[in-house]
C-alpha cells in the first residue's frame, strides 16, 4: 500500500494543493511498518491533475489537512481514500498512527 502526504518544509501541508512536495510512503499493512519512502515533485496544480498524477503513481490512501469536495470526488473516482484533518507534522510519523489507528484528525480545513 502507498500512501501520499502532502508536505512543506518537511512537514504536512495544510492543504493539498499548496504543497512543494509529496511524500509517497509504502507500508506493509500486516506488519504496520514503513517498507519505503520517496519524495515527488507534483505536476503544476490545475483541476483535476493531483488525483490521476498520484493514481498513476500507485497511491492507494492520501493524508491531507484539509481538501475541497471535488477534489475529494476525483480521488474517490481513482479509488484513492482520503482522510482529512490530519495535523501538520512529519510524514513518517502520520502514516505509522494512521496504520496503528491512532491518528487524531480534526475538522477539514477547505470549504471549496
Amino acid at each position: 500500500m502507498k500512501i501520499a502526504i502532502p508536505t512543506a518544509e518537511g512537514k504536512l501541508c495544510m492543504h493539498f494543493g499548496h504543497c512543494e512536495k509529496f511524500v509517497i510512503v509504502e507500508v506493509d499493512e500486516k506488519t504496520k511498518t514503513i517498507i519505503g519512502k520517496e519524495d515527488a515533485v507534483p505536476p503544476p496544480h490545475e483541476p483535476g491533475v493531483l488525483p490521476k498524477w498520484l493514481h498513476e503513481n500507485n497511491v492507494n490512501v492520501i493524508i491531507a489537512g484539509g481538501m475541497g469536495m471535488r477534489a475529494q470526488q476525483l480521488f474517490g473516482q481513482y479509488d484513492i481514500k482520503v482522510i482529512v484533518g490530519a495535523p501538520s507534522d512529519h510524514p513518517q510519523k502520520i502514516v505509522l498512527d494512521w496504520l496503528n489507528g491512532n491518528l487524531v484528525t480534526g475538522g477539514n480545513i477547505c470549504d471549496h
